[in-house]
């Protein structure tokens, strides 16, 4: 009788207070009634929203910008522009880290955000101050180098300030729910659903308001409403921190792992036991407060289980990390191993993301007129893209999941790997559409200039990209969701921010693969005086490049399948485990 009391008095405990070591702004333990879950989070999800506006609609229009107002060639931009792209989504790499090892995540994301105003304040001054303009009359042959470098210095400051930005702000965001807790954990899978949705949705207003004030008022005028914005996304977001649940930064997270590392080749001449349960771990409510939620043994990696044998003759070395690791470190350095070849396969679908400057250029080479009256710009036809994504993120969060969970049995309805490989299946699809749609563009082009000797034919409507936008935001509801999700959830809990970073650097090595396989292509097939990806869209041939890039991704897919087979998920011991039916991804 008196213990039932107890386990009621200690759910009710539970119900009250947060205990997944985060602090409310004060430094104490968080109520969960006035923190954290979607109250925190609608102030996250708005600055989200706004940078990524910010983000989409400097980006989608940059390469018609660096070929018309700086007169670079089509070759030279598209690297710029991958140089860019890459630039800022490998910087979170740096920025995930430090704000896990040291800063936090919150006071990362404030300091970020500042440099990114200023990055937007730089574009603003590159447009208005009249020696920094690209020219002082209305035709433009040669811009200024100043022009050229305050224009490239503002980019790669928003580069630096999304590098801190972007992994802090959405990990401080999955921050806000509580894994020990039923209902917030499934809030949590939500949670990544509808963060795609905000940034599909600003991606629709970067890709049509944006793009239409750059295109038909000016550059400037863009880039002053941008500014004034994030300010006030800032402003909002600071005020939101009585809201907020915070997590400390533990030191540096790869320590542990080498540690790990060390510890098992220091006895890689003993026998790992046969029961695990002789491993060393030490007991569950000390590691609550040392390192995290403890995990489970897993068969995976045997050799790094020696780091954690207990040896008699070394019986007092049991607090040196460097002799003797946790099965719980020994796990999380299994984590990181069994996620480098699920990024490797990623980096495909990276590249196919990459392809949007030349889906971009094929817009700009068609017939943008929608009616008499009314003419899109061609970044604005990624906004296609955009509404399959919110279209699909809601579906799939609201009837799909439900339904396969009663069908699966599994939390998220399906498995995230399942979820990231129908992605990939996507990805194969949207190439060979845009293979078969450039090649009667192609087709289309030659015979106008044939029949009327124009030089630069747009006879085929634009919404013929329609189809490939349409398979390429559907998709990215899938892998671009699931991945999010991935590194998010199969990390160690310390390396929350660094996990996100590993998820935007699939997007920024996709750019840098990109940019090398261009000039792999052109280098090639430019022998026979016939490039693939040269100056004259019209003379190139994209609809081959875009038949490589689909049989790339259809052989990653096979592999990636291989591996997603023989995946072992990440085991936690809950502090408080909820029987509802339902099961995760763990096995």
């Amino acid at each position: 009788m008196e213990k039932g009391k107890q386990g009621t008095r200690e759910e009710s405990k539970d119900e009250k207070w947060v205990y997944d070591a985060s602090v409310d702004y004060k430094g104490r333990v968080p109520l969960r009634a006035s923190t954290g879950v979607w109250k925190a989070s609608l102030f996250v999800l708005s600055i989200e929203f706004i940078e990524r506006a910010s983000y989409f609609g400097i980006g989608a229009n940059l390469i018609l910008y660096l070929t018309k107002v700086i007169h670079e060639d089509l070759k030279t931009a598209t690297k710029n522009v991958n140089y860019w792209a890459g630039t800022t989504t490998l910087m979170p790499l740096i920025g995930g880290f430090v704000a896990d090892a040291y800063t936090g995540r919150f006071p990362m994301v404030l300091f970020s955000s500042f440099l990114y105003l200023m990055g937007l304040s730089l574009l603003t001054m590159s447009q208005y101050i009249p020696s920094l303009k690209p020219c002082n009359t209305k035709t433009c042959p040669q811009p200024r180098k100043v022009h050229e470098v305050v224009f490239f210095l503002a980019l790669y400051c928003i580069s630096l300030g999304t590098g801190g930005f972007k992994p802090c702000l959405e990990s401080f965001g999955a921050d806000q729910f509580d894994d020990d807790h039923l209902e917030e954990r499934k809030k949590k899978m939500s949670f990544f659903n509808w963060w795609n949705f905000i940034v599909c949705f600003a991606l629709l207003l970067g890709l049509t308001v944006v793009v239409y004030v750059q295109d038909f008022v000016s550059w400037g005028a863009a880039s002053l409403i941008l500014t004034i914005l994030m300010a006030l996304a800032i402003i909002a977001f600071y005020v939101g921190r009585p809201f907020y649940r915070y997590r400390r930064p533990e030191g540096n997270p790869l320590k542990p792992i080498l540690q790990v590392i060390i510890a098992a080749i220091r006895k890689r001449k003993l026998s790992c036991p046969s029961n695990h349960a002789l491993l060393y771990e030490v007991p569950k409510s000390d590691s609550d407060k040392s390192q995290g939620k403890p995990l489970s043994h897993t068969g995976r990696f045997r050799f790094l289980d020696k780091a954690a044998i207990i040896e008699e003759k070394y019986d007092e070395h049991k607090d040196n990390p460097w002799r003797l690791a946790t099965v719980t470190r020994v796990e999380e350095t299994k984590l990181i191993l069994n996620i480098i070849p699920i990024w490797l396969t990623s980096l495909a679908t990276g590249v196919c993301v990459a392809q949007g400057p030349l889906f971009v250029k094929q817009a700009a080479a068609m017939n943008l007129n929608i009616s008499d009256s009314f003419k899109i710009p061609p970044a604005s036809v990624g906004t296609v893209a955009a509404v399959g994504t919110l279209i699909v993120v809601p579906i799939y969060d609201k009837i799909i999941v439900p339904v396969l969970r009663k069908a699966t049995g599994n939390e998220r309805g399906i498995s995230i790997l399942k979820r990231i490989g129908i992605g990939f299946a996507f990805s194969v699809i949207v190439m060979i559409v845009a293979a078969l749609v450039e090649a009667k563009r192609l087709r289309m082009a030659g015979h106008e200039v044939l029949m009327t000797g124009e030089t630069e034919p747009k006879t085929m409507s634009v919404l013929w990209l329609v189809p490939q936008y349409l398979i390429l935001g559907i998709g990215d509801a899938f892998s671009l969701v699931g991945l999010q999700e991935y590194f998010y959830d199969q990390v160690p809990d310390s390396m929350r921010s660094m996990g996100m970073a590993l998820y935007l650097s699939v997007l920024g090595v996709g750019n840098f693969l990109n940019s090398f396989i261009i000039i792999i292509v052109d280098h090639v097939t430019g022998k026979n005086g016939n490039s693939w990806i040269g100056k004259d869209i019209n003379s190139n041939r994209l609809d081959k490049f875009f038949w490589m890039l689909a049989v790339v991704n259809a052989l990653n897919l096979c592999v990636y399948l291989f591996l997603a087979k023989r995946y072992t998920y990440k085991t936690v011991q809950r502090r408080a485990m909820e029987i509802d039916g339902c099961k995760s991804d763990r096995v």
